[in-house]
């Protein structure tokens, strides 16, 4: 049976940048194993946002684990509610409810400064106490991330990811179309409940940035998927610290491998994932590995906390996990981002992203190392990226 091995270095691929030699993160960064992965086998170029959605990882990891969006896609704080065992009526509502940092009225921090899951529940709590209802329920997740779901309502809305518009007034990105009057209405409330309250006082003497607002976005309904193994004959099993590929993992019936440690950030722990992962090649035919922290450093605009988290995850997760495939007869390995999140803009984009895959069956197009310009060289492009996976799978 062959084993195989997906590690997802989240929103890695980006631009030439200035600050880094007009080099893009990949080629700037120290990334052995992620070279010797492309040399070895192929590499190449993906489409994992379908034209016309938006290029939220939703959207792309959803492509890149086999299933097509447009058939799939409800939303993305449904999928969060899966990972949180929030259990969905067919007419509930499900909103990603951030808590975010808002000054002079344009979008500052959509993390609040990467708030702590204890401060954050704090105000989550008092939330429901203050306007949660039978209609209206707010649910605690970990830093910023939360979800609020409405029952009894109906929403036709358009709403705005806070990260894809940092800098940007906040007038500009409020939601809007029907039903949109009750967003903002609990957004206004909560700036109310937030401005002198304790947690916002000790972050304001700590020099931390202070929670502003909730931002509620990303809304949908009950989310459903075929498993992976009906779909593909592999059992496979996940790590990540992120509710919204923990969702998407429990959706597809992934098995989910909790790495203590692990936080959706640069501080994460790199070294345990990869230790996890390796230890996992032998219970299930696919370990799938998800890497927040370079999406979350382009997010911040920095250049170096980006490129060393990929250096973290080529050394502590590719490398090891990479050695210990080649103990099996049969295995192979892919290395991609989910999509681009360039510095520069600190906003997710739509762009196709550079793929690398090795191991058993795979023969090489372009040997060298792994990079967005070296991809788009090979001539191998996947245009439906949904399609990547079997083709990973099956060659």
């Amino acid at each position: 049976m062959t084993k195989y091995a997906i590690i997802i270095p989240d929103g890695a691929a980006d631009e030439p940048l200035e600050q880094l030699g007009n080099k893009t993160v990949l080629d700037a960064a120290a990334i052995p194993n992620m070279d010797t992965v492309s040399r070895e086998g192929r590499q190449g170029i993906v489409r994992t946002v379908p034209d016309g959605m938006e290029p939220g990882s939703d959207i792309a990891q959803m492509t890149l684990l086999g299933y097509d969006p447009r058939q799939y896609y409800t939303g993305r704080a449904p999928i969060e509610a899966v990972a949180r065992d929030i259990k969905l009526s067919e007419d509930d509502w499900v909103f990603r409810c951030n808590l975010v940092t808002i000054v002079d009225g344009k979008m500052e921090d959509h993390s609040a400064g990467h708030i702590s899951t204890e401060e954050a529940s704090a105000l989550i709590n008092e939330l429901n106490e203050r306007f949660g209802s039978e209609h209206t329920r707010f649910h605690p997740g970990v830093s910023y991330r939360h979800l609020v779901v409405f029952k009894g309502r109906d929403f036709d809305v358009r709403t705005y990811p806070p990260h894809d518009h940092i800098g940007t007034a906040v007038e500009k990105i409020l939601p809007r179309g029907n039903g949109a009057e009750t967003l903002v209405d609990l957004m206004a409330r909560s700036q109310v409940l937030f401005a002198n309250h304790d947690v916002n006082k000790v972050r304001k003497d700590l020099g931390e940035n202070q929670v502003s607002s909730i931002w509620l976005w990303g809304q949908g309904r009950k989310a459903r998927m075929e498993s992976f193994k009906k779909r593909f004959g592999i059992r496979g099993a996940a790590i990540t610290a992120v509710d919204l590929v923990r969702g998407l993992s429990k959706l597809i019936g992934f098995d989910l491998i909790d790495v203590p440690g692990a936080t959706g950030f640069v501080d994460t722990n790199y070294k345990g994932k990869g230790l996890a992962a390796v230890e996992a090649l032998d219970k299930y035919d696919l370990v799938f590995v998800h890497v927040e922290a370079p999406d979350e450093a382009s997010h911040n605009g920095s250049a170096e906390m980006k490129k060393k988290a990929v250096e973290q995850i080529d050394k502590c997760i590719v490398g090891p996990v990479l050695e210990a495939l080649r103990r099996y007869e049969s295995w192979r390995i892919l290395v991609m981002p989910d999509h681009p999140t360039p510095v520069s803009s600190k906003a997710h984009s739509a762009e196709p992203v550079p793929f690398a895959m090795a191991g058993t069956g795979i023969s090489g197009i372009l040997q060298a190392a792994f990079s967005e310009a070296h991809a788009a060289k090979s001539g191998f492009k996947v245009d439906n990226g949904f399609e990547l996976m079997e083709y990973f799978l099956k060659i």
